[in-house]
């Protein structure tokens, strides 16, 4: 997961009023049984009225687009820190060049991975070699990677370009791909809110940047909007600049677990792969998890913990990659949005081992309305 801010907004028809209600203090009691708060909802901590529901066409999917031949591409997948294999933004990267193998017939796909404190140069040879190859569109995963696009990309100006989590290049061969994570986290904070038995639950970020400040921001937003009592444990791994925060299990773990020991009882993390560690955390407090960017509920790599994972906020990097090699291969790129948000189902919410089947209705209303614009959440934190 990964970076840069963006405005929330999106219009659609829906009615429907909600009382933002600020964060009082309420003392965390003891942890119920993780099957017992993954079914019935935190019904004493919500103070909010349930919001209407939402009507059948106040979500718009993304249009799918005509299927075409993309046989002819040889694309280049640069990772950020973690790579394939991190259950989260990488991976769903890489899930969206899977799926492009498999629907439009791409044959080539080369993929490298940065290192957690390798120099720019290091970024920039990354992207050269790719381009000097003959890889065309490469895809730069995550805005750590701006400064070298920049440079690469004009170096190369047949060579088409993407990045995701960053639109600060205007450069005619380099297409953003960036997403409304506060959206997507208004929606886990509820569902943190609705499911905490201790009216207390807790965010763990891996880096402490603009971009993973978004997820934290929506988050506080949305368990704020449906409590007036939630409490909010609220940390990071380490400061910007430091990414190794996206990728340090124990870490995520002794931060997830020291949230748990104050009273939080449901613990959503930003963190990259960081992420198994404040599941292993949630698991032994006999606490609850929100995952991040993929549904890590069918994730592998954390399957042991699939139990306490309640939900997860999906940032759809895999639809964004998917829906940039299709463009790359129709000719036309402008059918690709300038965000994906809840409107395209560029972000939004996992139900995958059904342990939010019974707040479903109210998860679904609070997105209609942010969809319609009656909702707008910020994409920075609210203290």
């Amino acid at each position: 997961m990964r970076r840069m801010r963006g405005t929330a907004l999106a219009a659609a028809a829906m009615a429907g009023v909600l009382t933002l209600a600020g964060c009082a203090k309420d003392s965390g009691g003891g942890n119920s049984s993780n099957n017992t708060a993954a079914s019935t909802g935190g019904s004493d901590c919500v103070t909010a009225p349930k919001p209407p529901a939402a009507p059948a066409a106040a979500s718009s999917t993304a249009a799918a687009g005509e299927k075409v031949d993309g046989s002819k591409l040889k694309i280049g997948l640069a990772f950020d820190v973690g790579g394939r294999g991190d259950a989260s933004f990488n991976d769903a990267a890489a899930a969206g060049t899977d799926k492009a193998k498999a629907e439009l017939g791409v044959t080539t796909v080369s993929e490298s991975t940065a290192g957690s404190s390798e120099a720019e140069s290091a970024k920039q040879q990354r992207l050269d070699q790719m381009a000097a190859s003959g890889l065309n569109p490469i895809i730069a995963v995550g805005f750590a990677y701006a400064p070298s696009v920049k440079v690469v990309a004009a170096k190369y100006p047949n060579t088409k370009f993407a990045i995701v989590d960053d639109d600060s290049i205007t450069l005619p061969n380099v297409t953003s791909l960036v997403f409304a994570e506060e959206q997507g986290s208004f929606l886990a904070g509820v569902a943190a809110a609705y499911k905490s038995k201790n009216c207390h639950i807790g965010f763990v970020g891996g880096v402490n940047t603009p971009l993973i400040q978004k997820f934290e921001a929506g988050f506080l937003q949305g368990a704020k909007t449906v409590s007036n009592k939630i409490k909010i444990e609220d940390e990071y791994l380490t400061p910007a600049g430091d990414f190794s925060g996206f990728q340090d299990p124990p870490k995520g773990n002794a931060k997830a677990a020291a949230e748990i020991a104050k009273g939080a009882d449901v613990i959503y993390h930003a963190a990259g792969a960081s992420g198994k560690g404040v599941f292993d955390a949630a698991k032994a407090g006999n606490a609850l998890a929100i995952g991040v960017d993929s549904d890590q509920y069918n994730q592998k790599t954390v399957e042991a913990d699939k139990d306490v994972i309640i939900t997860s906020m999906l940032k759809r990097v895999d639809v964004a990659v998917f829906d940039y090699v299709q463009a790359v291969a129709k000719g036309d790129l402008t059918t690709l949005p300038k965000r994906f948000d809840l409107k395209v189902d560029g972000v939004g919410y996992a139900t995958s081992g059904g342990k939010i089947d019974d707040i479903k209705d109210v998860l679904d209303g609070y997105k209609a309305q942010i969809i319609a614009g009656q909702i707008t959440v910020s994409d920075k934190p609210q203290k």
